[in-house]
């Protein structure tokens, strides 16, 4: 079981360095455009790059964001409910998520077979996008892993902040 923890651990955390890598290529890649757009010169291809990195990164921010319990909760409801009413609705809430996401990951590989078989690519760069969906269905299962290890280990982030 420590091992199991420890790899959705390090995947958890290679996913939010794939999160950060994201949000450094879109600032990147809109400094050089803006930049080239001064020089009267073009980058050809920077809307498609920051799409896709700008799907990437919220896709592999949001297991690290469950892990640390980062999301935003409406607490002055919560605390509002006993004990046992916070226990029941923290449980309801987190199955919820768990059905949410196990659909989301489904859906989105779905959805990137469906972009494989019809050989859709980006518009101007015309780079596969199949790939991208297929990334959003792993951080949607990796969600639903460190979830599942919340509702197991009520009140323990699976990382620190």
């Amino acid at each position: 079981m420590i091992f199991l923890v420890q790899t959705l651990r390090k995947l958890v955390l290679l996913l939010a360095v794939l999160a950060g890598l994201g949000l450094l290529t879109m600032m990147l890649v809109t400094c050089a455009d803006i930049l080239l757009r001064v020089l009267r010169m073009s980058f050809s291809g920077a809307y498609d790059i920051v799409r896709i990195a700008a799907a990437m990164t919220i896709a592999c921010g949001l297991p690290y964001t469950t892990a640390v319990k980062g999301h935003v909760a409406v607490e002055f409801f919560f605390h509002r409910l006993g004990r046992r009413g916070r226990v029941v609705a923290d449980t309801l809430i987190r199955l919820a998520t768990m059905v949410l996401f196990s659909l989301l990951t489904w859906q989105f590989v779905h959805y990137g077979i469906g972009l494989k078989k019809s050989g859709e690519v980006s518009m101007t760069l015309q780079l596969p996008v199949f790939w991208v969906p297929h990334v959003m269905a792993f951080s949607c299962a990796i969600v639903v892993l460190v979830t599942l290890y919340h509702l197991m280990h009520p009140g323990k982030a699976l990382l620190d902040q």
